[in-house]
């Protein structure tokens, strides 16, 4: 069965146009690189993407080449100011018209300037307001999630600094009320009289143990 012809005009999903640019900036590249193997040819690929990203190869060096383009062409000194401005003047409008249009589709995911749209365009825009709101909702969620798991992390290690608090503090009561026995049970053995010296002693041992 014969593949369908995908037709030769400017793809209005900007997802679909993506993928296609990186699958058949792949397959020319690749083309490019096996041309310049197999007939051992200098070449020199510039690409720029629809967001000005630039992609480019070159066999052997990309500004030799172009030197070596400029000098068979015979493009010199004001002749190569003149293709630049030329250059720079394209470039321009390109980028212009770019963001004219991007403008116009932000416009348009806005809910503006929807009226000259047809009932499949809207279809579109429709369905990609929805794409765009399913990956808003997952990244929402687990952003989400993970501030829900920080704060248990926090609350389960203050509780365990808490109960550590309570443990020490419960070893340090009893040993204070062991003290308070052990003096109170010495002071009780010994006569008033000779008992102050030995009460300090019993306390001093106390205190240190």
């Amino acid at each position: 069965m014969a593949r369908k012809k995908i037709p030769i005009k400017k793809i209005d999903n900007i997802n679909a146009r993506q993928v296609t640019f990186s699958k058949r900036r792949k397959g020319l590249f690749k083309k490019t690189q096996e041309l310049s193997t197999l007939c051992d040819a200098e070449i020199a690929l510039i690409v720029f993407s629809s967001t000005s990203k630039l992609f480019e190869y070159a066999s052997s060096s990309m500004q030799q080449i172009i030197e070596r383009r400029n000098q068979h062409s015979g493009v010199q000194g004001s002749d190569i100011a003149s293709t630049g401005k030329q250059l720079g003047s394209n470039s321009f409008d390109m980028l212009h018209k770019e963001i004219e249009d991007k403008t116009h589709e932000l416009c348009q995911l806005n809910g503006q300037d929807l009226q000259g749209l047809t009932i499949q365009e809207l279809q579109k825009l429709e369905e990609l307001l929805q794409k765009r709101w399913i990956t808003i909702s997952k990244i929402k969620e687990e952003k989400m999630t993970q501030e829900i798991n920080s704060l248990k992390t926090k609350e389960a290690e203050l509780t365990e600094e808490n109960q550590k608090l309570k443990q020490n503090f419960y070893e340090q009561k009893l040993v204070r009320e062991q003290c308070y026995e052990s003096i109170t049970s010495s002071s009780s053995d010994f006569p008033p009289d000779n008992g102050s010296s030995d009460t300090s002693l019993k306390l001093g041992l106390c205190l240190f143990e």
